[in-house]
């Protein structure tokens, strides 16, 4: 037993953290002599948006390393649509059915978290967005938050624990600034003594109206102002936020900037990104809903077979030319110049590659440009539509 309410990587990597059902399962086909060989596929039967983003395979590959299975996934990073298969494990069904559970907890919340900041990020019109909610979640899975919304798109992460590589970003609480006799004291002692590469966003709506503070942190040489004014007392925060950038600008300060956080989500991203310079986003992504995957038996023995709302046999998953995806049995032929996006991870317990953070970044990046230039030319994108002969709405393709 720890000292914290966690389950340790040893238990993790055993089989023992699992659903109990698991575990009689295995007992009563060992004492029965049944040990079939299966493939078993991951699949979402809704998403919460009209795409996700695939995330979490790093942990299921050092999962299932040493256990006799093959393991077949898409890239992480890699756009799916609902229906699709993500994952396929094939292997003898008592060697590793046990782990269902911890897959799946993998998969379904780092995609989710994966999923939800990249459909952020495809809203901000290039404002910054930072990762600022693994305070929403236990401690111990701060690493796989900053990691997948880093993944996901996001500019920076809060935590010190996220990954190497990350840009670790954060500017002031408000107790910080309550330690202070006022504000302004608060601000110039953060700005002699952060480091100089630190940028000086200054938080101003700790005790008084924000156009003040803001005013006031200009002075003691804030080159941002943060708000983080509560939903509570809010009121209308366009309005504020109006206010203090005509203040700032009409005193001299219209370089400085305004970083909007306090439960900010999609919605405000969208309402805001023509007047504010950069998000600090936390529930919205850290608290994300899950990606409901769910993973099952589609073949027996090389025959297929499955459970019913489940199509049987294994499949593969194709990229069309129009950028549509098509799922197709494994051993039918590829669609004209479809790329596959299924491929081999672990052969018999062996990995054959790994999965990268930087490729997987990279891969939404790509889609996040790409949704971006359809925004900012739509004629092109339907002639280039037309063209293809696809019928999807930009920025949202569905399968086929």
């Amino acid at each position: 037993m720890g000292l914290f309410d966690t389950v340790s990587d040893a238990k993790i990597k055993s089989g023992e953290c699992t659903d109990i059902y698991f575990v009689r399962t295995e007992e009563i086909l060992k004492k029965e002599g049944i040990n079939p060989l299966v493939s078993m596929e991951v699949t979402a039967a809704a998403l919460p948006d009209t795409w996700g983003i695939f995330c979490g395979l790093a942990d299921v590959l050092a999962l299932l390393e040493g256990v006799p299975v093959t393991v077949d996934a898409l890239k992480e990073g890699t756009l799916f649509f609902a229906g699709e298969p993500v994952v396929r494990i094939t292997g003898r069904y008592r060697d590793f059915c046990r782990y269902e559970t911890a897959i799946l907890g993998f998969l379904c919340h780092a995609s989710g978290i994966a999923s939800a900041t990249a459909h952020i990020m495809c809203e901000t019109k290039g404002k910054p967005v930072y990762s600022f909610g693994s305070r929403r979640q236990h401690p111990s899975i701060a690493m796989m938050i900053e990691r997948a919304a880093w993944i996901g798109g996001a500019d920076g992460v809060s935590n010190t624990c996220a990954p190497p590589g990350m840009p670790v970003v954060g500017t002031m609480p408000h107790a910080m600034v309550m330690c202070f006799k006022n504000p302004e004291e608060a601000w110039r002692a953060f700005d002699r003594d952060a480091p100089k590469a630190v940028p000086r966003i200054m938080l101003c709506d700790t005790y008084c109206d924000e156009k003040a503070e803001s005013l006031h942190a200009a002075e003691c040489g804030a080159t941002a102002v943060r708000l983080d004014t509560p939903r509570s007392r809010r009121g209308n925060m366009r309005a504020i936020i109006d206010e203090v950038r005509w203040e700032l600008d009409s005193h001299g300060y219209s370089r400085v900037q305004i970083f909007l956080s306090g439960g900010v989500t999609r919605d405000d991203v969208i309402a805001y990104r023509d007047c504010v310079d950069a998000f600090g986003i936390g529930g919205a992504i850290a608290n994300a809903p899950v990606v409901d995957f769910a993973m099952d038996i589609v073949e027996i023995e090389g025959v297929p077979k499955a459970k019913r709302g489940k199509k049987s046999g294994i499949k593969q998953v194709w990229e069309l030319v129009c950028g549509k995806h098509r799922t197709l049995p494994a051993g039918q032929a590829a669609p004209a110049n479809a790329t596959p996006l299924i491929v081999r991870y672990i052969e018999n317990g062996k990995i054959v590659q790994q999965s990268e953070i930087p490729t997987a970044r990279g891969r939404v990046l790509a889609w996040i440009r790409h949704v971006a230039e359809e925004a900012a030319n739509p004629d092109a994108t339907a002639k280039k539509e037309r063209k293809n002969g696809a019928k999807g709405k930009a920025g949202a393709k569905s399968p086929e």
